[in-house]
């Protein structure tokens, strides 16, 4: 991992201001050469580690192969994993953020990584991958700055957050908000309402058929102790051992700004600015978000292409579902898997 430090003030959507901010970022490759340069951007709970959590699409002969071109992923800004977030040193009180960490748009973000791909000096990004959080940012810079994208796939995202969306994130932060240790100064506060808020989101991440064929007990006699009550307790405990409230608070939020056309015109007239071939991916079984909202994307899009594949995971299928993935990227962009 390496880390990026942007020293001048940094002017937010909101009007707030960040002293400076850190970006920490992986590279596989030589930027120096003359690979083609995909870029990834995360989910919301991930990291610039893509390798770790997209095994499936990352390695010789897959999508992601390093050996052919050259792969960066940044851990996108407000986000724990090196970047600057809330736990970190705010330098005008030498004491972390906490509460008072300004609240970021997936514009802001998106304007981060536009700094850090000018530091490292890349022209052009051949193609470019998001799912879900990380696909809302990479159509905020792919509108931002259409010259650098030659190529999007975007998977299981949106140009403006539903209001079903927003409603399951703010569920989320209540019950952080109900978490009695919230409002303490504290690295661990709000940990158990975010162990909550994680066991709420998987029921948006997923579908109702995972559930069925994972987590059905084979004991009909049961009246308690359901292997489903296990498997949310343990995804909730894993999160809170790696994550902080502090973070889905911040993430959280800037997935409910999504709205390409906020200040502008509409969407359909912003998303026509957007030059770069796409590929659009939606999932059938996706509830967070539906596939009519990757239809309307392709519709609207000036070069896109749209696909959808069936899963039984849900919104997760983004992660899951590689040979599906796979199989549609070289339907797309043949050039690029020969």
């Amino acid at each position: 991992m390496q880390t990026f430090e942007y020293k001048a003030p940094f002017n937010l959507e909101s009007g707030a201001q960040l002293p400076n901010f850190r970006l920490a970022y992986h590279v596989w490759g030589d930027l120096n050469n003359t690979k083609p340069v995909f870029w990834v951007c995360h989910a919301l709970t991930a990291n610039s580690n893509v390798s770790e959590w997209w095994p499936g699409l990352f390695g010789q002969g897959l999508l992601l192969d390093p050996t052919r071109y050259t792969i960066v992923c940044a851990n996108m800004l407000g986000s724990c994993y090196g970047s600057t977030h809330a736990l970190s040193q705010n330098p005008k009180t030498q004491t972390p953020y906490y509460q008072d960490f300004p609240l970021l748009t997936n514009r802001d973000i998106s304007r981060a990584f536009e700094l850090l791909r000018q530091y490292l000096g890349i022209e052009h990004i051949s193609l470019a991958l998001g799912g879900s959080l990380g696909g809302q940012q990479l159509l905020e810079w792919a509108y931002s700055c259409p010259e650098v994208f030659q190529r999007l796939f975007l998977i299981a995202t949106n140009a403006r957050h539903s209001a079903w969306g927003i409603a399951f994130n703010e569920a989320q932060r209540m019950a952080i908000n109900a978490d009695s240790t919230w409002g303490q100064q504290n690295p661990k506060a709000g940990l158990k309402g975010m162990g909550a808020a994680r066991s709420m989101a998987l029921l948006s991440y997923r579908h109702y058929q995972a559930y069925v064929d994972t987590q059905s007990d084979s004991d009909t006699s049961k009246l308690s102790d359901y292997k489903v009550v296990s498997y949310q307790q343990h995804q909730a405990n894993k999160l809170m051992e790696r994550f902080n409230a502090f973070t889905y608070m911040s993430l959280s939020k800037a997935m409910d700004s999504q709205n390409l056309a906020r200040g502008r015109t509409s969407l359909e007239n912003e998303l026509q600015k957007i030059t770069a071939k796409a590929l659009v991916m939606g999932i059938t079984s996706d509830v967070l978000f539906p596939i009519q909202e990757q239809f309307f994307l392709a519709q609207n899009l000036k070069n896109a292409h749209f696909e959808s594949i069936e899963s039984s995971f849900g919104h997760d299928g983004f992660l899951l579902e590689n040979d599906k993935i796979m199989a549609a990227c070289q339907r797309r962009f043949p050039e690029l898997l020969l």
